[in-house]
């Protein structure tokens, strides 16, 4: 995997990422979702290395990057936290501007980047997720249904790793729907490990309990102090998840926050780097020039 890019090692404050880069040209930052590692960009990235720098991380908690223990509000797995990491890291490796791909929980971290440090952002590009304040505030019956796992990891007095980790590989799916043959091998391999280390399963779990308290409470302050993403933006959704069955177009619910963006789905299941990445790369490279 990832022919020609280099994996390091950086510290970014109190934490240290697992990081892989390659190409060259202006930078682009992609950002993974749960439960995969940055691995899951392998048929992206090196498609992308061509005309970009492009620089996948483990975020913080997952894979092989380091681990915080956190406080009660679960302030170090904040999106805040984890977009410091981005920004650092990309200073460490001498970007001084990037672009921001983020998928699934990576989006929250991508879109935060944005609104955090707008000088630092050249374009945007958020997969599978919408605010996560817009997202709390309408969830309905069909909501709870389809994203129970958001409650079920939020819980600390039944922990969900207790679930997850007495059967990490049957909770994941790891030999059915994410299996070798739709993952490829090297990537389901760096995924296995992920899932049987139970400090990787817990620092997973608290990026969602995280989501529920102080990442929403970030999101209504910027919501109430009239903060917008400036920079170019574009949505990417899988046309084969549930995004359009929850929110209909869900342009419509990012207008607020970036009132240029634009976006179209794609025909792929939830993990769209690993089912559609073709289709994936023609997306990003026509925004990202």
């Amino acid at each position: 995997m990832f022919d020609g890019f280099q994996l390091d090692r950086v510290t970014v404050g109190e934490v240290t990422l697992r990081v892989r880069h390659g190409g060259s040209g202006p930078a682009v930052v992609l950002l993974h979702g749960h439960p995969r590692t940055h691995t899951t960009w392998y048929q992206v990235a090196p498609a992308l290395a061509s005309d970009f720098t492009v620089v996948c991380p483990d975020l913080r908690g997952y894979g092989q990057s380091d681990k915080p223990a956190a406080d009660d509000a679960h302030t170090q797995y904040s999106k805040r936290a984890m977009a410091g990491d981005v920004v650092q890291l990309m200073t460490s490796l001498g970007h001084d501007r990037f672009a921001v791909v983020g998928h699934d929980r990576g989006s929250y971290v991508a879109y935060r980047t944005a609104l955090d440090h707008p000088d630092r952002v050249s374009k945007l590009v958020v997969m599978d997720g919408v605010p996560v304040v817009e997202a709390l505030e309408r969830c309905t019956d069909k909501f709870a249904a389809m994203w129970w796992h958001w409650w079920f990891f939020a819980q600390t007095a039944k922990p969900a790793e207790r679930v997850i980790c007495a059967d990490p590989e049957t909770w994941y799916n790891a030999w059915t729907s994410n299996g070798p043959d739709v993952l490829g091998p090297e990537n389901h391999a760096d995924f296995l490990a992920a899932i049987r280390n139970p400090a990787t399963v817990h620092a997973m779990v608290e990026d969602y309990r995280a989501g529920l308290g102080i990442d929403r409470q970030a999101d209504e302050k910027d919501r109430a102090d009239g903060r917008q993403i400036t920079c170019p933006t574009m949505m990417l959704w899988s046309e084969r998840d549930d995004m359009e069955e929850i929110y209909g177009n869900p342009l419509d619910v990012w207008r607020p926050w970036c009132p240029q963006i634009v976006g179209h789905g794609i025909d792929s299941t939830h993990h769209i780097a690993e089912n559609a990445p073709l289709e994936l790369v023609r997306s990003l490279r026509g925004f990202l020039r």
